[in-house]
């Protein structure tokens, strides 16, 4: 085949040049929002393939080469790793709690606590639309623990944050070069996204509810053996004044959840 010149070319060189000529204009024509979407498109086709909670792990199995000692949590119920996992682990143990104990009067105060919650949350400037349905949701259908009320959990744990900014300044620098605002808008309120010690001291101290993390530690030696260590998170709320002893006792934490890298699981005492 000759060109437009009278050089003879390949029709295959021709064929290739002119697919490698469409590749790169496509590319050209490919922008941010559709890579977005297509990253959307591609975690949601992965998270269809996983349940919110999963099915229950106990540690005896034989996939484990070494069983850690969890001091008697020994059964683990799977969360989806979407970056809701903390919330939705705390969401699903705190209502599975109410759910089993008919606790009246803890049911009574949380909702005491969610609705003051609320008024902080207004306070601070924000339009009740945003977040009144996911409050609902929570308030009205404890049974409904898979129906996206993480999204009001992380709302609770916004407020708390903005409220207590100058307390949570500090923590929140050591992660992110940005504001206390900034950082509730970008890293708390959105779903997916993932939770730290931050969140978790907020939610805790928003709620009244202690909660234990639990974890595991292979620094211990050089064998490379497995620790299991916990650290409470325990709002003021729940430390008790014995009036006999003027001991100060604090309320053991019910909420129990396994951390790994990245993730949360849900603890069972067994």
């Amino acid at each position: 085949m000759q060109n437009q010149d009278g050089h003879v070319v390949e029709s295959g060189t021709e064929t290739i040049t002119s697919i490698k000529a469409s590749e790169i204009e496509d590319w050209a024509n490919f922008r941010d929002d559709d890579i977005l979407q297509q990253q959307s498109a591609i975690q949601a086709e992965e998270a269809g393939k996983i349940p919110f909670v999963g099915a229950t792990i106990f540690f005896s199995s034989r996939i484990q080469v070494r069983k850690p000692n969890f001091g008697g949590e020994n059964q683990c119920l799977r969360t989806r790793g979407d970056g809701n996992c903390f919330f939705r682990s705390f969401m699903f143990a705190y209502l599975e709690h109410i759910l089993q104990t008919q606790d009246r009067a803890e049911v009574d105060r949380i909702t005491a606590n969610v609705e003051q919650c609320r008024k902080t949350l207004l306070s601070l400037g924000y339009a009740e639309f945003t977040f009144e349905d996911f409050f609902a949701l929570f308030l009205e259908q404890l049974e409904s623990v898979l129906s996206g009320t993480e999204a009001s959990i992380r709302f609770i744990t916004s407020g708390e944050i903005r409220k207590r900014s100058e307390f949570f300044e500090p923590f929140v620098q050591g992660l992110t070069n940005t504001s206390v605002e900034q950082f509730c808008k970008s890293s708390v309120e959105p779903m997916g996204e993932e939770s730290d010690h931050v969140h978790i001291t907020a939610l805790s101290d928003a709620l009244g509810v202690p909660i234990r993390i639990v974890y595991l530690d292979r620094s211990c030696d050089d064998k490379g053996s497995v620790s299991v260590n916990h650290h409470d998170f325990t709002p003021a709320a729940c430390h008790v004044t014995n009036a006999n002893s003027s001991a100060t006792q604090t309320a053991k934490p019910f909420i129990n959840l396994l951390y790994r890298p990245g993730h949360y699981d849900i603890l069972y005492p067994i």
